[in-house]
Order: C-alpha cells, then sequence, then structure tokens
C-alpha cells in the first residue's frame, strides 16, 4: 500500500459516499486507475465495506457502557464459549482483548439504565466463567473518529 493507496482509504472513511469522480480529483488520479486501486483495496479486505454513521442518540440507544471483563480462567474451551457468546449479544459493539487486570473491554449501547440492568441479568450472567464485570458509564464525547491517522 502506498500513499496514494493511504490518501483514498482517508478520504473514504471521511465520506464513503463519494463518487468515483470525485475521488479521483481529490486525489489526483484519473477515474480509471483510481477505480481500479479502490477495487484492489477491496479485494485484499483492506476495505471491509462501507456504512451508514449513525447518531446512537437519535436513534434510542443514548447510553454507553465500558465493561472490564475478568473470566476465572483461561482454558482454550471457556474463552472460545465466552467470546462466541459476545459475538452474538447485539448491545456489545465492540470487545477488545486486554492486557493487565481484566481480560476483555467491552463497549455496549442501550436505551437507560434499565435495559442495561436487563442486559446484564439476562445477557451476561448467562455466559459461564465470568469472575467479575466492571462496568463505567459514558457521559459525553470528547472526540470519536472513524479515520485513521496518516502517520
Amino acid at each position: 500500500m502506498d500513499a496514494k493507496d493511504r490518501q483514498i482509504i482517508r478520504l473514504l472513511q471521511q465520506d464513503g459516499r463519494l463518487t468515483n469522480q470525485d475521488l479521483s480529483e481529490q486525489v489526483n488520479l484519473s477515474p480509471s486507475p483510481c477505480l481500479r486501486r479502490v477495487r484492489l483495496l477491496e479485494e485484499a479486505g483492506v476495505i471491509q465495506g462501507y456504512a451508514a454513521i449513525v447518531d446512537q442518540r437519535l436513534y434510542g440507544l443514548p447510553v454507553t457502557a465500558f465493561i472490564r471483563v475478568r473470566l476465572e480462567r483461561h482454558g482454550r474451551a471457556l474463552v472460545q464459549q465466552f467470546e462466541d457468546a459476545i459475538r452474538q449479544l447485539d448491545e456489545v459493539m465492540d470487545c477488545h482483548l486486554l492486557t493487565g487486570d481484566a481480560d476483555y473491554l467491552l463497549r455496549v449501547i442501550v436505551a437507560d439504565l434499565e435495559a442495561y440492568e436487563i442486559f446484564i441479568r439476562r445477557e451476561m450472567h448467562a455466559i459461564p466463567g465470568i469472575a467479575s464485570l466492571d462496568t463505567t458509564f459514558a457521559y459525553g464525547v470528547v472526540k470519536s473518529s472513524r479515520t485513521f491517522p496518516t502517520r
């Protein structure tokens, strides 16, 4: 991947609805080579898809919780079972494997605190092998970027 590919990616991250004509003008390429580069980036899996960016509050899910999860054990079967269960939960937007005291960090979105309680009691408590859950609620967003840094 060269600097031109990175420029294309950055522009598409900022606006995935750019036409090939507009994109090619902004990266200073003719339309055919620009489209060819985009297709190659898609085929290589660098560009994995395109999606609408939706305001979670206006959608009706204003509460964001970050949950640190610690497992009782780290055996292959238990870890696989936990990760498979997490992948099935629509409320879990992101799940990151961590170093340190917690094993995972989840970003969960829900409508309100009652919905969060139901999520914990019905979904998280049903997953075997969880030793602890530690939740922090976000009460604002300072920065949310979907555009990779250029460095």
